[in-house]
């Protein structure tokens, strides 16, 4: 598989992912999993899964976390209830992610990722120190099933999502960058954020939004196809060279209710990256 395989998000039974009929039928050669409810995430389901995956020449690149009770009503809502940050819900939530990745090990997939939620300011701070102690609790474990774990970007500026990992201080802590995230929370700009983070992105999404047109950072932006909002998809692409990063290009488009819409967009970006990718890399 050469540089910057194309791929899509999916679901099996949870998130806003396309089905992997979808990702059959639109021909791409990897896909990044939302985890599946915990009932269905037995090695007999796994196998299942990855039967399917291998009919259709299809590589498993990241299994995602996702848990019950978040919601991303509004960012005041996700602040509140997204990832491991809430410290009423981060013990139940680190637990769930090792079955997770068990379950990503079980896929034959090193890598699991997902949205860490927002990072408190104050590194001096008690809820900043005990998310430290929580993910570092959580890489443990995954460094023990030979995977690392990649956080989402969008929720904090590059230069803290730097900051916070250098503090957790593991090696096998990296980003899935996505640049319509940054404008989505209002976090920065992200060709600018790549730029800085760059060294320690092993993931990225492909997905577009537009500027909230007013107080950034209180009020969402607006999430359009590919290509249609601010992110600037050519200039995103070249600057994802010029870092280094050869990995699959995964499309994320996040209409799960309106299938018919999401998979026309998915199938419009893949169109898209396909002729961006033959411009920037002749091949």
């Amino acid at each position: 598989m050469g540089k910057w395989p194309i791929g899509v998000f999916t679901s099996i039974d949870a998130g806003c992912g396309v089905h992997l009929e979808v990702a059959r039928e639109l021909r791409v050669p990897t896909v990044q999993v939302h985890a599946p409810h915990r009932q269905n995430r037995s090695r007999s389901a796994a196998e299942a899964f990855l039967g399917r995956c291998k009919e259709a020449g299809i590589r498993v690149t990241a299994v995602f976390g996702g848990f019950d009770g978040e919601s991303y009503a509004d960012i005041a809502t996700t602040t509140r209830t997204v990832g491991l940050v809430p410290e009423s819900t981060r013990a139940d939530r680190v637990c769930e992610m090792k079955d997770i990745s068990d379950f990503a090990k079980t896929l034959g997939c090193d890598t699991v990722a997902l949205h860490i939620g927002f990072v408190p300011p104050d590194r001096r701070g008690a809820d900043y120190k005990g998310l430290i102690d929580a993910t570092r609790d959580l890489l443990d474990h995954v460094a023990a099933n030979d995977q690392q774990l990649n956080l989402e970007t969008g929720q904090e500026a590059a230069d803290h999502l730097l900051e916070f990992i250098d503090d957790v201080g593991r090696k096998n802590l990296f980003i899935n960058f996505d640049p319509a995230n940054m404008i989505l929370y209002g976090t920065g700009d992200p060709i600018e954020a790549l730029r800085k983070v760059g060294s320690h992105v092993r993931s990225v999404h492909c997905k577009d939004a537009k500027w909230a047109a007013a107080d950034r950072g209180k009020q969402w932006g607006r999430e359009v196809p590919l290509g249609e909002g601010d992110v600037g998809i050519e200039t995103y692409l070249r600057t994802l060279r010029e870092v280094g990063y050869e990995g699959p290009l995964t499309i994320e488009r996040e209409i799960p209710n309106d299938p018919a819409q999401q998979k026309k967009d998915i199938g419009h970006a893949v169109r898209l990256l396909e002729n961006l990718r033959t411009k920037i890399l002749g091949s």
